[in-house]
Protein backbone atom coordinates (compact mmCIF):
# COMPACT_ATOMS: atom_id res chain seq x y z
CA UNK A 1 0.00 0.00 0.00
CA UNK A 2 0.90 3.34 -1.01
CA UNK A 3 1.98 5.55 1.90
CA UNK A 4 3.59 8.73 0.95
CA UNK A 5 2.34 12.26 -1.17
CA UNK A 6 4.45 12.59 -3.96
CA UNK A 7 6.52 16.04 -3.87
CA UNK A 8 4.13 18.13 -5.67
CA UNK A 9 3.62 21.77 -7.03
CA UNK A 10 0.03 23.32 -6.71
CA UNK A 11 -0.70 26.20 -8.79
CA UNK A 12 -4.12 28.21 -9.09
CA UNK A 13 -4.66 31.93 -10.96
CA UNK A 14 -3.62 33.85 -7.97
CA UNK A 15 -1.72 31.18 -6.62
CA UNK A 16 1.41 28.61 -5.73
CA UNK A 17 1.30 25.68 -3.53
CA UNK A 18 4.88 24.67 -2.92
CA UNK A 19 6.91 22.58 -0.39
CA UNK A 20 8.91 24.84 2.31
CA UNK A 21 12.12 26.23 1.31
CA UNK A 22 15.13 27.69 3.33
CA UNK A 23 14.43 31.44 1.48
CA UNK A 24 10.59 30.96 3.42
CA UNK A 25 12.14 31.45 6.89
CA UNK A 26 12.14 35.42 7.99
CA UNK A 27 8.61 35.26 6.16
CA UNK A 28 7.20 31.77 8.29
CA UNK A 29 8.89 33.62 12.03
CA UNK A 30 7.00 37.00 11.12
CA UNK A 31 3.72 35.61 10.20
CA UNK A 32 3.58 32.45 13.02
CA UNK A 33 4.49 35.72 15.33
CA UNK A 34 0.50 36.68 14.55
CA UNK A 35 -2.21 37.14 18.01
CA UNK A 36 -4.61 35.13 16.07
CA UNK A 37 -2.04 32.02 14.91
CA UNK A 38 -0.85 32.37 18.84
CA UNK A 39 -4.31 32.15 19.90
CA UNK A 40 -5.69 29.41 17.75
CA UNK A 41 -3.24 27.33 17.14
CA UNK A 42 -0.42 25.09 18.89
CA UNK A 43 2.53 26.59 17.21
CA UNK A 44 5.23 28.27 19.46
CA UNK A 45 4.93 31.21 21.02
CA UNK A 46 7.07 33.19 20.81
CA UNK A 47 8.07 31.87 17.18
CA UNK A 48 11.55 31.42 17.06
CA UNK A 49 13.92 32.26 13.86
CA UNK A 50 15.29 28.58 14.76
CA UNK A 51 11.81 27.28 14.97
CA UNK A 52 10.98 28.25 11.48
CA UNK A 53 14.03 27.20 10.02
CA UNK A 54 13.48 23.80 11.65
CA UNK A 55 10.17 23.58 9.80
CA UNK A 56 11.51 25.28 6.62
CA UNK A 57 13.99 22.68 6.53
CA UNK A 58 12.83 19.62 8.15
CA UNK A 59 9.97 19.16 9.49
CA UNK A 60 7.65 19.90 7.00
CA UNK A 61 9.14 17.55 4.02
CA UNK A 62 9.20 14.65 6.84
CA UNK A 63 5.35 15.51 7.43
CA UNK A 64 5.70 13.38 3.25
CA UNK A 65 8.54 11.21 3.76
CA UNK A 66 7.55 9.93 6.89
CA UNK A 67 3.93 9.32 5.55
CA UNK A 68 1.99 11.25 8.09
CA UNK A 69 0.78 13.67 4.99
CA UNK A 70 1.99 17.21 2.73
CA UNK A 71 2.35 20.47 3.94
CA UNK A 72 2.72 23.40 1.47
CA UNK A 73 3.46 26.58 1.65
CA UNK A 74 1.14 28.66 -0.20
CA UNK A 75 2.63 31.65 -2.24
CA UNK A 76 1.58 34.47 -4.29
CA UNK A 77 1.49 33.63 -8.16
CA UNK A 78 2.68 37.07 -8.94
CA UNK A 79 4.59 38.42 -5.88
CA UNK A 80 6.43 34.83 -4.72
CA UNK A 81 5.29 36.14 -0.82
CA UNK A 82 4.20 33.99 1.17
CA UNK A 83 0.74 34.25 2.31
CA UNK A 84 0.56 30.85 4.57
CA UNK A 85 0.36 27.61 5.06
CA UNK A 86 -1.62 24.41 4.10
CA UNK A 87 -1.30 21.34 5.55
CA UNK A 88 -2.80 17.90 5.43
CA UNK A 89 -2.12 15.36 8.47
CA UNK A 90 -3.41 12.45 10.15
CA UNK A 91 -3.70 10.86 6.88
CA UNK A 92 -4.94 7.19 6.74
CA UNK A 93 -3.60 5.36 3.79
CA UNK A 94 -6.08 2.42 4.72
CA UNK A 95 -9.85 4.29 4.35
CA UNK A 96 -7.76 7.17 2.46
CA UNK A 97 -8.71 9.85 4.65
CA UNK A 98 -6.89 12.99 5.78
CA UNK A 99 -7.12 16.32 7.66
CA UNK A 100 -6.54 19.48 6.70
CA UNK A 101 -5.55 22.65 8.21
CA UNK A 102 -4.00 26.31 7.21
CA UNK A 103 -2.86 29.49 8.95
CA UNK A 104 -2.92 32.54 6.58
CA UNK A 105 -0.32 35.75 6.89
CA UNK A 106 -2.38 39.00 8.79
CA UNK A 107 -1.60 40.85 5.71
CA UNK A 108 -3.18 38.90 3.67
CA UNK A 109 -6.32 38.17 5.53
CA UNK A 110 -9.56 38.98 3.44
CA UNK A 111 -8.58 37.81 -0.11
CA UNK A 112 -10.00 34.15 -0.33
CA UNK A 113 -6.21 32.95 -0.24
CA UNK A 114 -7.33 30.19 2.55
CA UNK A 115 -10.61 28.94 0.89
CA UNK A 116 -8.52 28.77 -2.74
CA UNK A 117 -5.31 26.81 -1.01
CA UNK A 118 -7.60 24.32 0.52
CA UNK A 119 -10.17 24.06 -2.41
CA UNK A 120 -7.20 23.62 -4.83
CA UNK A 121 -5.58 20.73 -2.55
CA UNK A 122 -8.78 19.13 -2.01
CA UNK A 123 -9.57 18.43 -5.91
CA UNK A 124 -5.75 17.02 -6.39
CA UNK A 125 -6.83 15.33 -3.31
CA UNK A 126 -9.48 13.73 -5.01
CA UNK A 127 -8.53 13.77 -8.43
CA UNK A 128 -4.85 12.46 -8.47
CA UNK A 129 -4.47 11.22 -5.01
CA UNK A 130 -7.97 9.31 -5.10
CA UNK A 131 -8.52 9.87 -1.64
CA UNK A 132 -12.43 9.79 -0.34
CA UNK A 133 -12.86 12.46 2.33
CA UNK A 134 -11.13 15.66 3.51
CA UNK A 135 -11.64 16.78 7.52
CA UNK A 136 -11.41 19.58 9.13
CA UNK A 137 -11.74 21.01 12.77
CA UNK A 138 -12.20 24.24 13.46
CA UNK A 139 -12.25 26.05 17.33
CA UNK A 140 -16.11 26.91 18.33
CA UNK A 141 -15.10 30.08 18.47
CA UNK A 142 -12.76 30.71 15.36
CA UNK A 143 -15.26 32.07 13.31
CA UNK A 144 -12.88 32.88 10.71
CA UNK A 145 -11.70 29.54 10.02
CA UNK A 146 -15.34 28.41 9.99
CA UNK A 147 -16.36 30.23 6.89
CA UNK A 148 -13.32 28.83 5.33
CA UNK A 149 -14.56 25.39 5.78
CA UNK A 150 -18.14 26.81 4.47
CA UNK A 151 -17.01 28.37 1.09
CA UNK A 152 -15.34 25.29 -0.11
CA UNK A 153 -18.57 23.09 0.45
CA UNK A 154 -17.44 21.35 3.51
CA UNK A 155 -20.06 19.80 5.56
CA UNK A 156 -20.84 20.33 9.57
CA UNK A 157 -20.91 16.90 10.98
CA UNK A 158 -20.89 17.86 14.70
CA UNK A 159 -19.22 18.64 17.96
CA UNK A 160 -15.97 17.19 19.71
CA UNK A 161 -16.68 18.87 22.84
CA UNK A 162 -13.44 19.86 25.29
CA UNK A 163 -11.15 18.22 22.44
CA UNK A 164 -8.99 21.38 21.68
CA UNK A 165 -6.93 23.86 23.40
CA UNK A 166 -7.14 28.08 22.91
CA UNK A 167 -4.68 30.68 24.09
CA UNK A 168 -6.20 33.76 25.23
CA UNK A 169 -4.02 36.71 26.27
CA UNK A 170 -4.05 38.41 29.52
CA UNK A 171 -3.64 41.75 30.13
CA UNK A 172 -0.06 41.52 31.08
CA UNK A 173 0.28 40.63 27.76
CA UNK A 174 0.79 36.76 29.00
CA UNK A 175 -0.60 33.76 27.09
CA UNK A 176 -3.55 31.45 29.01
CA UNK A 177 -4.31 27.85 27.65
CA UNK A 178 -8.17 27.41 27.58
CA UNK A 179 -9.92 24.11 27.07
CA UNK A 180 -12.42 24.23 23.90
CA UNK A 181 -14.56 22.77 21.80
CA UNK A 182 -13.79 21.51 18.30
CA UNK A 183 -16.34 22.03 15.20
CA UNK A 184 -15.70 18.65 13.01
CA UNK A 185 -16.20 19.18 8.84
CA UNK A 186 -15.75 16.95 5.68
CA UNK A 187 -15.90 17.55 2.40
CA UNK A 188 -16.11 14.70 -0.25
CA UNK A 189 -15.38 14.70 -4.02
CA UNK A 190 -19.41 14.22 -4.35
CA UNK A 191 -19.70 18.14 -2.52
CA UNK A 192 -17.43 19.51 -5.51
CA UNK A 193 -19.12 20.81 -8.09
CA UNK A 194 -20.23 17.97 -10.58
CA UNK A 195 -18.58 19.51 -13.85
CA UNK A 196 -15.51 19.89 -11.86
CA UNK A 197 -12.53 18.35 -13.80
CA UNK A 198 -10.46 15.96 -11.69
CA UNK A 199 -7.91 15.03 -14.27
CA UNK A 200 -5.63 18.23 -13.23
CA UNK A 201 -6.42 21.28 -15.05
CA UNK A 202 -10.15 21.99 -13.86
CA UNK A 203 -11.90 25.22 -12.11
CA UNK A 204 -8.25 27.40 -12.80
CA UNK A 205 -5.77 24.64 -11.12
CA UNK A 206 -3.15 23.24 -12.37
CA UNK A 207 -0.88 20.30 -10.35
CA UNK A 208 2.63 19.48 -11.37
CA UNK A 209 5.49 17.42 -10.06
CA UNK A 210 8.27 19.26 -9.20
CA UNK A 211 11.40 18.50 -11.74
CA UNK A 212 14.90 19.53 -10.99
CA UNK A 213 17.04 21.34 -13.75
CA UNK A 214 17.32 18.67 -15.98
CA UNK A 215 13.92 18.04 -16.22
CA UNK A 216 13.66 14.67 -14.27
CA UNK A 217 10.99 14.41 -11.79
CA UNK A 218 12.04 14.91 -8.20
CA UNK A 219 11.14 12.14 -5.60
CA UNK A 220 7.78 10.86 -6.57
CA UNK A 221 6.14 8.87 -9.09
CA UNK A 222 2.38 10.06 -10.20
CA UNK A 223 0.89 6.26 -9.52
CA UNK A 224 1.38 6.84 -5.72
CA UNK A 225 -0.54 8.76 -3.93
CA UNK A 226 0.70 11.05 -2.62
CA UNK A 227 -2.05 21.91 11.18
CA UNK A 228 -2.94 23.71 12.63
Amino acid sequence: MTTTFPDVTISTDRLVLRPFEEEDVMALAEMMNDEQITAWTSAPHPYTLADARHWATRRSHAERTEGRGIVLAVTEFLTHRLVGIVHLHHTDWRTRTTEVGYVTAPWARGEGYASESVLALAQWLFGEQRFERLELRTAADNTASQQVAQKVGCISEGVLRNAWIVRTQAGDGSWVETRTDLIVWSLLPEDLDEDEDFAGHGGGYAFGQRVDANGYAIGADWNRPVNR
